[in-house]
């Protein structure tokens, strides 16, 4: 049954009026009539089971028959502190995060990115793609909620960010050779964590050092050395698998 998210604001009593870019996939795309079933979500992790009630030309109505908190979505809260990588392999990052279950994911912009940021209006315009990004994952995947790409942070600021949100956090290094994430997560009981990822030419020592003194775990991803793009989605797939999200 196809899968839509709307704002909460565009959900009533009896009926849910859809009037954004999905009207256009809803009538020209799928060709979807009055009368077919289709689940629209808040964004808030709940599932509209709805039937089409009325198309027209710029806005689609569909009559509420239940709604349920979405099954799809982990219990484990991951946000995401990717740095900043080249053009297709970020959002290529944000896809595969979002497929696999990540909540938030914060663009970083660290000592060694190659990619530099944009001017504001530049950065806000590639924000709003890498979101369209996320969305279009949250719906192929099926998930609860659309995870959101927030506004770039620089290191300091993502350490910030993570205490004043409680968040225990994570992050690969290829000097660690004692501990793993198993041993790291054996050790705590939170469900809410942060995991950082360096770029292509990797963290700094100082940052390293900067991210443990504001009690960053670092673990090892194996003796092999992985590019930022794989870093992620292993990492991440690993503490969703370590913490009963993988089936």
């Amino acid at each position: 049954m196809p899968k839509f998210f709307v704002k909460p604001a565009n959900i009533f009593e009896k009926e849910i009026i859809i009037d954004d870019e999905n009207v256009n996939h809803m009538k020209n795309v799928l060709r979807l009539q009055t009368g077919d079933e289709i689940i629209i979500n808040d964004r808030q992790g709940h599932d509209y089971k709805c039937i089409i009630s009325a198309i027209e030309s710029s806005k689609i109505i569909a009559c509420i028959n239940s709604v349920v908190d979405s099954s799809s979505e982990p219990s484990t809260e991951v946000t995401l502190f990717q740095s900043l990588i080249k053009g297709e392999k970020m959002e290529w990052v944000i896809q595969k995060a979002v497929e696999i279950g990540v909540t938030r994911i914060v663009p970083l912009c660290t000592t060694r990115c190659v990619v530099k940021l944009d001017s504001p209006k530049k950065m806000a315009s590639k924000i709003e793609r890498w979101n369209k990004i996320a969305e279009s994952a949250a719906k192929q995947s099926g998930r609860g909620i659309v995870p959101e790409v927030i506004a770039p942070m620089n290191f300091k600021e993502a350490l910030a960010f993570a205490a004043s949100n409680e968040l225990f956090t994570i992050i690969p290094y290829e000097k660690e050779h004692e501990k793993g994430i198993r041993q790291v997560l054996q050790n705590t009981s939170s469900t809410n964590f942060g995991l950082y990822i360096g770029p292509e030419g990797g963290f700094t020592e100082e940052e390293i050092e900067e991210a443990i003194r504001n009690h960053v775990h670092s673990v090892s991803l194996g003796n092999r050395i992985l590019r930022s793009e794989t870093a992620s989605l292993v990492t991440l797939t690993n503490i969703m698998y370590e913490m009963g999200e993988m089936g």
